[in-house]
């Protein structure tokens, strides 16, 4: 099945996972909160963190795992790279789910079975999967501006502000905040309809 490529070591993933059925992953701003407080303690130990999109039904992050000298040292580490990395992605959902069950009253799953993930290989690709990630509140009819969607890396991208993304390197591929803004306004064309990508690491088309 596409999308269920293993981790590896110094690699970039686009990572995604989706509510079960029609279920709302997040119902008002204080879960959006608590699901990156979350994030921030689970993953950093396996990765760095270059983009992400949370909607209220589904959650994208574009990573990069650590090197291999760094995983192979992590404390839970059990000569396994990929398990290991899934093993704090689902910590992650696992802590959520818990807590957003206690608090809404609900039982059973919250999330699908199986977390997607695309290994991202050229620059190219990398600008394409940030523009598609911010752009997914406009294709889902929330906003019409990227900037207006409180939940995505794309303002902290842009601020000044103490964060855990890897904001210059965004602007290095991008070349400048302008650069960064010009391009996704105009490049929207990416937004089509299923998961797959060209070998030669331009976006072929995305669903969710």
């Amino acid at each position: 099945m596409k999308g269920l490529i293993d981790f590896e070591p110094d690699a970039y993933y686009h990572l995604v996972n989706h509510a079960v059925g029609s279920e709302s992953l997040f119902r008002n701003d204080d879960n959006y909160r608590y699901f990156l407080n979350k994030y921030a303690h689970y993953m950093p130990s396996v990765c760095s963190t270059i983009a992400y999109c949370l909607m209220p039904n589904h959650v994208h992050f574009l990573i990069k795992t650590h090197s291999e000298n760094v995983l192979a040292i992590h404390p839970k580490y059990k000569k396994n790279f990929h398990k290991l990395v899934m093993q704090e992605w689902s910590n992650l959902l696992n802590a959520y789910a818990k807590a957003y069950n206690k608090v809404y009253e609900r039982k059973g799953a919250l999330w699908i079975d199986y977390s997607k993930r695309f290994r991202i290989e050229s620059e190219i690709y990398l600008i394409n999967v940030i523009n598609y990630i911010h752009q997914n509140p406009i294709k889902h009819g929330f906003v019409k501006n990227t900037s207006d969607w409180a939940h995505s890396s794309f303002n902290s991208l842009l601020s000044s502000k103490p964060t855990r993304l890897e904001r210059d390197l965004v602007m290095q591929w991008f070349g400048n905040h302008a650069a960064f803004i010009e391009y996704h306004t105009e490049q929207t064309t990416q937004l089509i309809s299923e998961w797959e990508y060209k070998s030669q690491g331009v976006l072929k088309s995305l669903q969710v």
